[in-house]
């Protein structure tokens, strides 16, 4: 398979306007990868797709188990799981069911960095706590670029102001 950059994406609240703002200017022939992973409450469907979609013709998949992952699509984790990657597929988890945090963003951030090395991107978006900001030093540590969106631009600061 060839190389190509692989976008993560964590979002949390307000990452909606965020998201759509960034794929309004994605060109629509992009060779890289995009993956969003977001805070997702496992008892609502996620219309996260179908509102992307009225910002890009980039190709939206739902992340499938042992997933390979391609190019010029855009990738979001299912509610209530946690993903990571592992050698170019895609591995999916139960999210536990007990109280303990969960950081799904940073357990993606992790592999990817581990997974991609220097050929991945981190990106924070909007969102409340601190999600994030331990997974984008493991991207910088193997190479990898690390982009945060403004906090006076974020809906919710938390994210972004702890990833800086």
């Amino acid at each position: 398979m060839q190389q190509h950059i692989t976008v993560g994406i964590g979002a949390s609240a307000g990452g909606l306007q965020a998201l759509s703002s960034f794929f309004d200017n994605v060109p629509s022939n992009s060779k890289y990868s995009y993956v969003v992973v977001q805070h997702l409450s496992p008892d609502h469907k996620s219309l996260m797709g179908e509102l992307l979609a009225k910002s890009t013709t980039i190709p939206i998949k739902v992340v499938e188990e042992g997933e390979v992952m391609y190019g010029n699509h855009i990738y979001l984790i299912p509610p209530s799981k946690i993903l990571t990657i592992e050698n170019g597929k895609f591995i999916l988890e139960e999210k536990p069911r007990d109280k303990q945090l969960s950081l799904p963003i940073d357990l993606f951030f992790n592999s990817l960095a581990r997974d991609c090395g220097e050929n991945c991107v981190a990106i924070v978006l909007s969102g409340t706590g601190s999600d994030g900001s331990k997974g984008i030093r493991s991207i910088k540590e193997k190479g990898g670029l690390v982009l945060v969106q403004d906090v006076d631009q974020a809906k919710f600061h938390g994210m972004p102001q702890s990833a800086i």
